[in-house]
C-alpha cells in the first residue's frame, strides 16, 4: 500500500504559464534534482488515491510520479508495515 508523502517542490515557470519542477525535497530536507520531465497530464494517483496534474519524472534514473493537487504536491510514498 502507498500513502501520499507531501514535498516542497523547486521548479520554473516559463512565460507561457507551463511548470517544469526542477527538485524535490524531503520533510528531512534531502532533496532530489529532476534529470527530465517526461510527460505532464491529469491523472488520478492509483496507489495512494486522489488526483491531479501528473509529472512523470526521471529522478536518479527511474521514472517518479509528482502530482500537483490544489497547489499541494506529492509523491506516492510505500508504507513501512
Amino acid at each position: 500500500m502507498a500513502h501520499r508523502a507531501y514535498v516542497r517542490v523547486l521548479m520554473d515557470v516559463d512565460e507561457l504559464g507551463k511548470v517544469h519542477p526542477l527538485k524535490i525535497y524531503w520533510e528531512d530536507g534531502r532533496g532530489f534534482e529532476v534529470d527530465r520531465l517526461l510527460d505532464v497530464r491529469r491523472a488520478a494517483a492509483t496507489k495512494a488515491g486522489g488526483q491531479g496534474i501528473r509529472y512523470t519524472c526521471r529522478i536518479r534514473g527511474r521514472e517518479v510520479y509528482l502530482f500537483e493537487d490544489d497547489g499541494r504536491w506529492f509523491v506516492e510514498a510505500r508504507d513501512i508495515c
